[in-house]
């Protein structure tokens, strides 16, 4: 399962139904880069979809937590105590990290990815240096045994480093390397905890490193839970029959169809953005198209987020917050003895109601 020492050939993956998929997923990847740069702050995009993605990618280790848990764990209310949605947003502070990294240095390096994981998991255990780690079924039976001995880790951690970087290495379309990336670092499992996770953040940043993408929205966790069996399977088949084509078609059909519904979400948000500013400008004296950005930021937020982003007094966010409730903007909720705002649009589109 070292892909490295396999000598794999950039022309194996030049067949007729990978490069056809190559094209296709790559038309509706440029799709989705040109509509999420036309959103006025984009870091709307980045906080609203990559709480979504933390959610997926965190349901797939079997961390469950639903949008209500997790929007109101932003809020940071005395009454909330949950767990699981603590560990889901670190996973996007963990995102934001990567990303951050991977603008200012053009570079996803071993000590990026330690970073990212070390924010993921809340420690510095870094790579593994103890044997004993091993992949099980749901029957608890071994399924696979990475490598156990730390030198071999940082080697093939090393490797895998100088393939993310180096275009020279393997000359294959970025999709294509993405889905070798992702199943080296699979099979090298560097770390105690976090592997699945850190695995998928480097998927999306390697494609911001790549160019396909200007800030990272392309999130694959959503189809790996709805294809899982299959997910699964392929991994095992690239070790029983060396079913790498098949591998990189299922990576490439991931990106396709995760493309082509982030193009839906982000349209529906743009569209949203632009109403509000309509309706806000029309009926409210106190109009600010930030007021409205800070509002698609966060989809639940309360009085203190609007006092501290928009530099204005307490008793000013207060109004704005109520007078945008009663025209139908936004939604107050009670948790123990505080207030809190939904934006009724923005959390129908996250949340799928109609």
């Amino acid at each position: 399962m070292k892909m490295f020492d396999l000598e794999l050939s950039p022309k194996r993956f030049e067949t007729p139904q990978i490069l056809r998929k190559v094209a296709t997923a790559g038309r509706k990847l440029a799709e989705l880069k040109g509509l999420a740069s036309s959103i006025p702050d984009q870091k709307i995009l980045i906080h609203t979809l990559g709480i979504q993605e933390a959610r997926d990618s965190s349901a797939i280790e079997n961390i469950v937590t639903t949008q209500d848990e997790l929007f109101r764990g932003e809020l940071m209310l005395r009454d909330e105590d949950n767990p699981a949605a603590k560990e889901v947003l670190r996973y996007r502070e963990a995102l934001g990290t990567g990303f951050e990294l991977v603008r200012k240095t053009g570079l996803l390096t071993v000590n990026h990815i330690l970073k990212i994981q070390a924010v993921l998991e809340n420690n510095d255990a870094g790579l593994r240096r103890l044997p004993g780690t091993v992949l099980k079924d749901p029957f608890g039976q071994t399924i696979y045994t990475p490598p156990q001995d730390p030198e071999e880790i940082v080697r093939l951690m090393g490797n895998l480093e100088r393939f993310i970087n180096d275009p020279d290495l393997f000359d294959a379309d970025p999709l294509v390397k993405m889905a070798l990336i992702h199943y080296q670092f699979e099979c090298i499992h560097p770390f105690y905890d976090g592997n699945g996770r850190t695995g998928r953040i480097v998927n999306v940043l390697y494609l911001v490193l790549q160019g396909l993408l200007d800030i990272p929205v392309l999130y694959l966790s959503r189809h790996i839970i709805r294809t899982k069996s299959d997910y699964y399977r392929l991994l095992q088949a690239l070790e029983t029959r060396d079913a790498w084509e098949e591998w990189v078609l299922y990576n490439l059909d991931a990106v396709e169809r995760t493309a082509a519904e982030t193009i839906k979400t982000v349209s529906d948000i743009s569209a949203a953005i632009a109403d509000y500013r309509q309706r806000i400008r029309d009926t409210c004296r106190f109009y600010r198209a930030e007021l409205v950005d800070n509002l698609f930021m966060n989809p639940y937020t309360k009085i203190d987020f609007v006092e501290r982003d928009l530099q204005v007094s307490r008793l000013t966010a207060t109004k704005y917050l109520d007078t945008l409730c009663a025209g139908g903007f936004l939604e107050k909720r009670r948790a123990g003895r505080a207030n809190y705002y939904v934006n009724i649009a923005l959390n129908r589109i996250l949340t799928g109601s109609p």
